[in-house]
């Protein structure tokens, strides 16, 4: 497994020197995981992939700017794929709603009344992920903020995997049972 560290190097090649070897060990690495993150996400498969490669393009275009003092390069990564998503969606919606100016007024109170109910559940989601013991809320950290594997995170917290499944698995299932008694989910 690759450690942050070595990403970094990995960056660095390719910022300092156009090193292919270095990107193409990156892509290789990242380039599958940015593509599920954006399915997760709801991007259909192709959209997905688009976006991905245009983040890997990013990535060798602007390798100078990644700072692996402020973040992970799988954070970095993560958040422009998630920002490139987000201005696909606009320039989708942009051209759509250009013939459907005349509904925009309604739309955007339900949009600010949505937007309301989104942020009490990001509120929501964000405190009971606070409540979560210290080595659940850590395993969940290192496994949908900074994008690595089950495998990555034992090898980096020296812990067994099953171990590493197992609390992720008791963290989910402890958010949800908080979620749900908090009514930000249905139960089921």
């Amino acid at each position: 497994m690759v450690s942050s560290a070595e990403f970094a190097k990995l960056v660095a090649a390719v910022a300092e020197h156009r090193d292919r070897d270095a990107f193409a060990r990156l892509f290789d690495h990242f380039a599958p995981r940015l593509q599920s993150y954006l399915m997760r996400l709801g991007s259909d498969s192709g959209s997905a992939e688009e976006l991905a490669q245009d983040v890997m393009v990013t990535l060798w275009r602007k390798a100078e700017l990644f700072d692996p003092a402020k973040s992970s390069l799988a954070t970095w990564l993560y958040r422009i794929a998630r920002n490139r998503r987000i201005d696909s969606l606009r320039r989708d919606r942009h051209d759509f709603t250009d013939d459907m100016e005349v509904f925009d007024t309604v739309d955007d109170v339900r949009d600010a009344d949505g937007m309301i109910d989104m942020q009490h559940r990001e509120d929501r989601v964000r405190l009971a992920i606070e409540t979560l013991p210290a080595e659940q809320l850590q395993l969940v950290r290192l496994a949908f903020f900074d994008g690595l594997s089950h495998s990555e995170i034992a090898e980096r917290t020296k812990l067994p995997l099953g171990t590493v499944k197992s609390r992720i698995r008791l963290a989910f299932t402890r958010l949800r049972r908080t979620l749900e008694a908090d009514g930000v989910l249905e139960a089921g």
